[in-house]
């Protein structure tokens, strides 16, 4: 039986023109050479619609609708209801995570966010209870997820906490569902030519081959 890797890109530049993509890339085809049982499933936040969360969607905080109150919404609305369970159940059957992203305003990309929100479901990733803490639901099986994040600068590790909101957020989010391994891989330094660009790149390549030998899927 085959295990899914699910790649989730948020950059609207082409692969070639992207750092974050091009490593995302080069670790996926080596992460697939190393585990012939696993089969990709793509999803870009800048080509695939990914719904605007609306409060008739939801029958309580984080807990979308069942069918039967689907069907009493208009079409369209029924679709984008749809669509927002087919984007949890997908992240839901994936056993690897990679997420390729570039670093906005110490953030991400807002379609990431949107996704996000899309996920983070009430009784399908997560469950919460009454006078209890939040418990992960995607700790079911070993999962992993890594998280390729390109930068023009360098940040020092001092300043990570204040500086890396966007990784840091990934981190908690993906711990709150239950992918208690979350790996982050730093593109930084891309600087602002080519070759600075390239040394950027070649170097996570690098860290990646060190990252991939520390997943154990089998």
């Amino acid at each position: 039986m085959s295990r899914k890797l699910l790649y989730i890109s948020v950059n609207s530049k082409p692969e070639n023109l992207s750092s974050s993509k091009s490593v995302a890339r080069d670790f996926i085809n080596k992460f697939l050479e190393k585990n012939k049982d696993f089969e990709v499933e793509e999803v870009d936040l800048y080509k695939e619609h990914i719904p605007r969360l609306e409060y008739q969607y939801f029958e309580s905080r984080n807990c979308i609708i069942n069918e039967e109150a689907t069907k009493k919404l208009p079409e369209k609305e029924q679709k984008e209801v749809q669509r927002i369970r087919e984007l949890c159940d997908q992240f839901i059957s994936a056993d690897m995570y990679v997420i390729a992203a570039p670093m906005w305003s110490v953030s991400f990309p807002a379609p990431l966010k949107e996704y996000i929100d899309c996920i983070v479901q009430i009784n399908k990733t997560i469950l919460i209870e009454k006078d209890k803490k939040p418990k992960g639901l995607l700790e079911d099986k070993k999962r992993a997820l890594v998280y390729i994040q390109s930068s023009g600068g360098s940040i020092p590790w001092i300043l990570d906490p204040i500086m890396d909101k966007g990784e840091n957020y990934i981190a908690s989010i993906m711990k709150l569902m239950g992918i208690k391994d979350v790996i982050e891989l730093k593109v930084d330094g891309t600087g602002t030519t080519e070759e600075e660009g390239q040394n950027s790149i070649n170097k996570a390549k690098e860290k990646s081959n060190d990252i991939i030998n520390g997943l154990d899927f089998n």
